[in-house]
This record gives C-alpha cells, sequence and structure tokens, in this order.
C-alpha cells in the first residue's frame, strides 16, 4: 500500500469520524438550546492550528538544516582524508609520491570543477570521479613497502583512501533532496489552510489588518522557500560548498 494511499485513508477516517460525531451532537441538542451561551471556539481552533503547523514548519526547518550540515561535514571528510594520503606518502619513494599526489591532485580538482556541478545539476556523483579515486587507491595499495618505515605508514594510508571513499560515498546520498513529496504535500496544505482561516475572523480591510496579513502570509512563503533551499545540499542557494577541499589543496583553484 503506498504511503498516499495511507495518507488519503487517514485523512478520510477522521474527517468522517469528525463530521459523524458533530451531526449527531447535534441532533440529540434540546429544541431550547441557545447557541449563543455555547462559546466560539473557532478562535481557539485557529490558534491551535497555527501553533501545530509552526511546529511542523520548525522540524522540516530543522531537519533540512540538519542535512546540510551533514553534507558539508562529508565534504570536510573527504578533504581531510585525501589531505591526509598526500602528506603521509612523503615517505615513500619520490617516484610513487609523486604518483600518489598528482592523482590525489587530480581527484580533487575534479571534484571541486567539475563533479560539484553535476551533483548541483542531476543529484548525483559521476563515473569519472570514481575511476579518479580508484586511481588514488591503486597507488596506494599497490607499492610493497620496502623498509619498517613504509610498511608502518602502509596501514594507514590505505585507512585514509578508505575513510575518503566512505566519504565520497555519504556525499553522493545526501546530494539529492532530502524531503519527501508526502511531506511537502503537508507543508503545502497547512499553509494554504493557515493562512485560509485569516479570514474565519472577519477581517476587515482597514490596513493594519491587511498589512499583518500580508506579512503573515509572506513569512510562511518565506519559510517554504527557506525549506526548499536547504532541502537540496548542494543544489540551491545556501548549499554546501568545497571549502574544505579548496582549503587544504589551494592549488585546486587554479585548475580549469
Amino acid at each position: 500500500m503506498s504511503e498516499w494511499l495511507v495518507l488519503t485513508l487517514a485523512m478520510v477516517a477522521a474527517t468522517a469520524v469528525v463530521l459523524t460525531i458533530a451531526v449527531l451532537s447535534n441532533r440529540r441538542l434540546p429544541e431550547d438550546d441557545d447557541p449563543s451561551e455555547t462559546p466560539d471556539v473557532i478562535e481557539y481552533m485557529t490558534m491551535m492550528i497555527g501553533v501545530i503547523y509552526a511546529i511542523v514548519l520548525g522540524l522540516a526547518i530543522a531537519g533540512v538544516w540538519e542535512g546540510r550540515g551533514a553534507a558539508q561535514e562529508y565534504v570536510r571528510q573527504e578533504a581531510q582524508a585525501l589531505h591526509e594520503v598526500s602528506e603521509r606518502s612523503a615517505v615513500y619513494p619520490q617516484e610513487v609520491r609523486t604518483r600518489i599526489r598528482a592523482d590525489v591532485d587530480a581527484y580533487v580538482s575534479y571534484v571541486v570543477h567539475d563533479e560539484w556541478r553535476t551533483m548541483t545539476e542531476h543529484g548525483t556523483l559521476s563515473d569519472r570521479g570514481t575511476e579518479l579515486l580508484d586511481r588514488v587507491r591503486d597507488d596506494v595499495t599497490d607499492y610493497r613497502p620496502k623498509t619498517d618505515h613504509e610498511g608502518q605508514a602502509y596501514q594507514p594510508l590505505v585507512d585514509q583512501v578508505a575513510a575518503a571513499d566512505d566519504a565520497r560515498s555519504a556525499r553522493g546520498q545526501s546530494a539529492g533532496a532530502t524531503m519527501p513529496g508526502v511531506v511537502w504535500f503537508g507543508l503545502v496544505i497547512g499553509a494554504l489552510v493557515t493562512v485560509g482561516l485569516i479570514f474565519t475572523l472577519q477581517i476587515r480591510r482597514t490596513f493594519r489588518e491587511l498589512l499583518l496579513a500580508g506579512l503573515f502570509s509572506v513569512l510562511i512563503a518565506f519559510l517554504l522557500f527557506l525549506i526548499w533551499d536547504f532541502d537540496s545540499p548542494f543544489g540551491r542557494g545556501f548549499s554546501a560548498t568545497a571549502a574544505p577541499f579548496l582549503d587544504l589543496f589551494p592549488g585546486a583553484a587554479d585548475r580549469p
């Protein structure tokens, strides 16, 4: 059973139960019942709907913000691991060291200038990036240490390559939108209901009331835009950046 069908059934069932209880209650009212003596609950219901929707908006913003922070942390971990590979390879012979550092630099340059654009436009990693990282792994694992010092550095280098690969995979999983469609459905419908309830309070056309209604609607629209913008950690305005790569590999910024 799809989530949309479950949602539809739940909403229909809840509405049917409430309307049934309301109809049965009205039928049992005595003929001399005075509605004016019953407290008007519409303002209370409007307030509660606004509070509930504010909580939902807050949770949604916190969720997408946490996702963006996690995506940025994956970038930092990947860049740091590659930096460790480049630095720790200093114990290897010059030919091996040069090859490892050249391949690390080529991978970083590709990520910053090409793969980042692929994530932004398509929300996925590229096969070329995988090939370049595999080349770095082969450089590290194919070398056979010839001294105890090189042997002690071998396993940490392998571990750092594995850490970079793991962080890259996590970065790829964070590249797309994280907010499910059913949540967006609830946010949009909730916004329409919350703003629409303004008109149940007999709003007049005075400048003050119209201004407050307009500002409230603008605030809701801004918060929804904020959620939409944060929902894609690598694809929109307030997105994760490649700053950790550029900080640890300054030369990557100058490469085409």
